[in-house]
């Protein structure tokens, strides 16, 4: 691709030289770039396309990164970095996906912050102002929050602070109507009244907080947003700018169905068809597809039962169609994780059966209402744990394996690492049937792998820790959690040659322990290896080994070091982690022979 403006942006200044008219062009090119980029590697592509104006207009009216710009999301911000000295990550082939999909400090001045999640820019904003304000300096401070974010508690607290910081702020209110998925609580009725009436509504939230308040309906009109902006630069009270977006603009198949075009794998330009399917897809035969199948099916036997996602629908298989077909026994929240487990806990509490769906990544947001609310009152309700793998997600900004290690001290939990989908929608049927206690359910990662023989012969299985001993040997015992089942098989058969005929077992339980099976373990065993798909530090083995600390079985735990790992090829981590077959066979001999 040859770009006859945007090759030549290599830093904010360069905006703010061109002439008014090159503007659009600009917007035009930058367009092409991300689409050309995204259809290439993939990436968040629908939100991009929808801000594009917005972030012309920005670099155009203010002077990052001395003005501080904060987005939220930030997988709003390929436009941003575009500008930022980063042009060449959009326009050349050979150095796409050398840039992090989101923000991040470390590729650039420009980027204040690393960002991932949802509802933080406004709270970061007062925070910069106040430190501005402390320092007695001058600046312009920015904060973008759109795609669905108003939803989340963060976001309200943020706003309510800013309105009373008593100095500027601006904060822009990216409206495109759209969240992941279609917006979901009343922020969004308050917001779609204030588009319709074009900004001039009675009732407006904003100026009802304490916020000046401009309109901008043609959000993507990008002189509209300059000259908006313009007029305020410089304030000195808290401001609220409320733009009319559309997300996915210029490009059809994204601007039809946005919440398909959220975040895409690569895809074929011209006609749309998607080559790799990834965020609003739900392909056929994979878990999220078979998770929803299922539970609709109990969903029709029990009027109990109702699935819960935070913005994202597809995490459990919820299509449009399939939403519309559970009705009232589906609530997406919007992107507000914290309510949805504190909804959850009581929703169980009064009878109901809540499943609530959820990137472990995201889980970690909710962290005092899963103590606080669903543990400490003991509340049936069930986490369907989602990506929880080194094989999910790779940005630091959404890791999903540090799940483990923040449950595996929360009282009153029971946390299940099924290995295959028998044992995976056993587990989901006795946690609905259950009422003792709030159970996480790891969903597996990858393609649906069918294992009868590891199947429970009965749902109690799972009533009190258990774990299932696969096959029967001596001298050294493989526990191998969930989705690492498999890998411990493979050890085991590379081990026979040695004439080490392994034990090997099914944990199935990923914090507890079954005690009783470990205390028979020394009797016959010298070496114990555990494998988990999860962080070490504060895991599931580090448990095992404190348990056998007293013995004489030497324990050898293997996991992910903690760290915030970005942009990671899988394969690579574990071997660097020593984890892969014959690095944990020669261990494993090596202490054997100690």
């Amino acid at each position: 691709m040859r770009s006859k403006v945007l090759e030549h942006i290599s830093s904010p200044h360069d905006v703010h030289a061109l002439p008014a008219e090159d503007l659009p062009k600009l917007c035009a090119e930058l367009r092409d770039a991300i689409l050309a980029n995204a259809s290439a590697i993939g990436g968040h592509l629908a939100p991009n396309l929808g801000v594009i104006e917005l972030t012309v207009a920005l670099h155009r009216v203010f002077d990052s990164p001395h003005d501080k710009i904060v987005f939220d999301v930030s997988h709003q911000c390929y436009a941003h970095k575009a500008l930022t000295g980063r042009a060449a990550a959009y326009l050349d082939p050979e150095a796409f996906g050398t840039v992090s999909g989101f923000l991040s400090p470390r590729e650039s001045e420009h980027d204040l912050f690393s960002i991932g999640h949802t509802s933080t820019s406004v709270s970061l904003a007062c925070g910069l102002a106040k430190a501005r304000d402390l320092a007695d300096e001058h600046y312009d401070v920015v904060a973008v929050i759109g795609d669905g974010s108003l939803s989340g508690g963060l976001a309200f607290e943020g706003l309510d602070n800013a309105a009373v910081l008593g100095s500027g702020i601006i904060v822009i209110v990216n409206d495109n109507d759209q969240s992941i998925a279609e917006n979901h609580g009343g922020i969004y009725g308050a917001l779609a009244e204030l588009r319709a009436t074009h900004g001039a509504a009675e009732s407006n939230i904003f100026q009802a907080l304490g916020f000046g308040y401009t309109y901008v309906e043609a959000g993507n009109d990008v002189q509209a947003l300059v000259d908006a902006l313009e007029s305020l630069r410089g304030t000195d009270r808290p401001v609220v700018l409320h733009i009319h977006t559309k997300k996915g603009a210029g490009y059809a198949p994204a601007e039809r169905a946005p919440e398909l075009w959220h975040h895409v794998g690569s895809f074929d330009l011209e006609t749309g068809e998607k080559r790799k399917l990834i965020g609003g897809d739900v392909p056929a035969g994979g878990y999220a597809d078979l998770t929803a199948r299922h539970l609709l099916e109990r969903m029709a036997r029990d009027q109990r039962i109702v699935a819960i996602t935070a913005g994202m629908p597809y995490v459990l298989g919820f299509t449009p169609e399939r939403r519309a077909q559970a009705g009232s026994q589906f609530v997406d929240v919007g992107i507000a994780e914290e309510h949805a487990v504190t909804y959850s806990a009581a929703l169980a509490t009064g009878g109901a059966k809540p499943v609530f769906g959820v990137y472990g990544a995201f889980l970690q947001r909710a962290y005092d209402e899963l103590w606080h609310d669903l543990c400490l009152n003991r509340a049936p309700a069930t986490i369907v744990d989602i990506g929880a793998s080194v094989f999910g997600a790779n940005a630091e900004t959404h890791l999903n394996f540090f799940d483990l290690a923040m449950l595996s001290g929360l009282p009153n939990l029971r946390v299940l690492a099924p290995t295959c989908l028998e044992e995976y929608l056993a587990m989901l049927d006795w946690s609905l049937d259950q009422q003792d206690m709030p159970v996480v359910i790891r969903m597996p990662v990858g393609s649906p792998v069918s294992r009868p023989e590891l199947a429970p012969a009965d749902h109690a299985t799972f009533g009190m820790p258990s774990y299932q001993v696969v096959r029967e040997g001596a001298d050294v015992a493989i526990l191998a959690l969930g989705g690492f089942f498999s890998l411990g098989e493979q050890v085991a058969e590379a081990l026979a040659p040695h004439g080490v005929q392994a034990t090997l077992v099914n944990p199935r339980f990923a914090t507890e322990l079954d005690e009783d099976f470990l205390s028979t373990l020394p009797e016959r065993h010298r070496v114990v290896v555990t494998l988990e798909d999860g962080v070490l530090e504060g895991g599931w083995g580090e448990k095992v080994a404190r348990f056998l600390a007293t013995t004489d079985v030497r324990t050898r735990c293997y996991g992910i070091p903690r760290n915030f790992y970005d942009r990671f090829d899988p394969q690579e981590l574990l071997a660097s982690c020593g984890i892969t077959v014959e690095g944990i066979a020669n261990d494993t001999l090596k202490l054997l022979r100690a």
